[in-house]
């Protein structure tokens, strides 16, 4: 279990709907994370996600509100394995609903190097800003995929 000073105790979308995705990354990611902001004594925080003029926003507060900054990330970056995960996520929904355990095998194989890919890329983008361990990444990642599918995926991937 992580240093209780240095983890998250609270995390939202700016999107009020509750998706499944969202649901267990959030809990997933409450149960057991490593979420450090640099130059910060400790949390726990409070983290809320959402999307700014076509950036990533991590609005960050102490469980008292009593820290509050915010981080912003291009999402350029992301965009090309966004878009790949989207499509390989799309082919593994499909591939549950025919049979041939195979196929689903191979797509969950790929959609899982992708997701790894993007979980790398979001911690090396924020190691000025926060430090945060593979598993915080993961689920932070499956909330920015979230995150931008609600929000008009074709507009934002595709821009």
């Amino acid at each position: 279990m992580a240093d209780p000073a240095f983890c998250l105790c609270d995390v939202s979308l700016d999107d009020a709907r509750i998706e499944r995705e969202q649901a267990i990354a959030v809990h997933d990611l409450l149960e057991d994370n490593m979420f450090v902001p640099v130059g910060h004594a400790g949390g726990p925080y409070r983290l809320r996600i959402a999307l700014a003029e076509g950036r990533l926003a991590l609005h960050i507060a102490t469980d008292r509100e009593a820290y509050d900054v915010s981080h912003y990330l291009s999402l350029t970056p992301f965009r090309p394995l966004l878009k790949d995960y989207t499509r390989m996520c799309e082919s593994y929904y499909d591939a549950i609903r025919r049979p041939g355990p195979e196929r689903l095998q191979a797509l969950d194989m790929g959609r899982r190097g992708i997701h790894d890919e993007g979980s790398e890329l979001l911690r090396e983008r924020l190691v000025s800003k926060i430090t945060i361990d593979k598993h915080t990444a993961r689920r932070l990642f499956t909330l920015l995929y979230v995150l931008l599918v609600r929000n008009a995926s074709s507009r934002i991937l595709s821009s």
